[in-house]
């Protein structure tokens, strides 16, 4: 295929650069959306099955300690190898068919390698990490057991998240979640089959788990193996390159930290909850369900943000990628706006989907009527750090974020809640760190990144070549 030949391909199929934004946007954020609801359900089904057919010592260890752990290694790669999305959308965005190719096959070789180093981490450390977190004796084997086939399938994981990674930069949002939810399905129905059926116990649900990511993954890849356009995947040509994969990990790095971080301070923040009670942990449980839409819903606009300032960016189109930052702003606030009136007036009926406890629904209104009204102070902060990803500016905003919401939050929790603790104390941790944060980002976003506005300079198809070049 001729560079003009791609170029028509690029403009034909892809619209991110060219149409209508609100519209560009609302169909790039609904299948992300839907994507991230599908995964809390494949997430879930474990936990419903095992907890329902097996007994609470399988749902703790596969809704525990487990999940926690897991969450920190696989949040820790998938951040890191967002920087291959931010790279593979400028390069699609600038027309560099060569180095899309090149970027595409050095993501999925640092897949493969990075679930090899997972596996054997996951495998080996994972008695050790599960000790070290007080997890009890009578859920440890089961919890073992779990981790452990969990982390030999672990690569059909990351290949799918990063194949999704790579359709969703060159604008394809659809089929990721349609193989996502693929994968879902086939992971309640093997649950079901493992589990009640064949009564093969937590081994049953880890099983289901690794055999319906590995179809995810073999999903993606058939799409980038038959492929005829620049991102098509070619087998022999899997490998490594240095120039690229130091671009991918000075980009994705930043990310993946900051996921780690986020980890440890909610382990701090349950760990404080844990202190006022078995009231307040159920009901911070049943909101913690609750406010997940919200979040949701931001991720998905944020993600939908990334990909489009980065093929604007790539594509020089300075005007472009400023209008769709204010106008993926502007329905964010509507959606947060929205939700907010809808949760605050009938999330109380929520909370009866997960228990009857007037004790515990009175705790949960209180915390639903504290925080949800704050939701509006965290909006900017998901779509400016977005748009910034999307130019390769991933360090300041990890370092804004960090500091920001991690450790100004972490201190927060251990100087005020000694003094005062009450769920309330611990609430205002969540206000006070967006705010602050908030307006870091806003100073930074509009005076010293990339994107400020007064010397805003895009770069020439020719310069993103060269910069990139290995």
């Amino acid at each position: 295929m001729s560079q003009s030949e791609f170029t028509q391909d690029v403009m034909e199929q892809n619209q991110i650069t060219e149409g209508v934004i609100w519209k560009q946007l609302l169909l790039f954020f609904f299948p992300i959306l839907f994507g991230t609801f599908f995964q809390q359900l494949y997430n879930t089904a474990d936990a419903v099955v095992v907890g329902r057919f097996v007994g609470k010592e399988a749902l703790a260890a596969v809704g525990g300690p487990t999940g926690t752990l897991i969450n920190l290694l696989v949040g820790f790669f998938v951040g890191l190898s967002s920087g291959a999305t931010v790279i593979i959308s400028q390069f699609y965005g600038a027309r560099q068919k060569e180095n899309v190719k090149q970027a595409v096959h050095t993501a999925i070789a640092f897949s493969i390698a990075g679930g090899l180093v997972l596996m054997v981490i996951g495998i080996a450390a994972a008695p050790y990490a599960l000790r070290a977190m007080g997890t009890p004796d009578d859920i440890l084997g089961h919890a073992v057991l779990y981790m452990r086939i969990y982390f030999l399938g672990i690569i059909g994981n990351l290949i799918y998240n990063m194949g999704a990674g790579i359709l969703r930069a060159i604008g394809d949002s659809k089929r990721p979640l349609f193989f996502l939810i693929a994968a879902t399905f086939t992971n309640i129905i093997l649950d079901l089959l493992f589990v009640v059926v064949f009564h093969m116990g937590v081994m049953g649900a880890a099983l289901a788990t690794i055999i319906s990511q590995f179809i995810s993954a073999v999903l993606v890849i058939r799409i980038l193996l038959t492929t005829k356009e620049a991102y098509h995947l070619i087998p022999r040509e899997i490998r490594i390159d240095k120039e690229m994969i130091r671009r991918i990990i000075q980009i994705g790095f930043p990310a993946g930290l900051q996921s780690v971080m986020y980890s440890t301070s909610n382990i701090i923040i349950q760990s404080s909850v844990n202190s006022l009670g078995t009231d307040t942990i159920a009901a911070w449980t049943a909101y913690g369900k609750i406010d997940s839409v919200f979040w949701m819903i931001l991720n998905a606009f944020g993600i939908s943000i990334t990909t489009f300032v980065g093929q604007n960016y790539g594509a020089g189109k300075k005007d472009r990628v400023h209008k769709g930052i204010r106008v993926c702003m502007a329905m964010s606030v509507a959606a947060t706006v929205l939700l907010t009136a809808l949760l605050y007036f009938f999330g109380g009926y929520i909370y009866l989907l997960f228990t009857t406890d007037p004790a515990v629904i009175e705790k949960g209104m209180e915390i639903l009527y504290y925080l949800v009204p704050t939701f509006i102070t965290y909006v900017c902060i998901e779509i400016y750090s977005g748009s910034l990803r999307g130019v390769g500016d991933s360090w300041i905003p990890m370092i804004i974020i960090s500091v920001g919401i991690c450790l100004l939050r972490v201190i927060w929790l251990f100087i005020a809640v000694p003094l005062n603790p009450v769920i309330t104390t611990i609430l205002f941790s969540y206000p006070f760190t967006w705010v602050i944060t908030s307006i870091m980002f806003f100073i930074y976003f509009n005076w010293f990144s990339k994107l400020k506005k007064h010397s805003f300079r895009l770069p020439t198809p020719r310069t993103i070549k060269k910069r990139y070049k290995s």
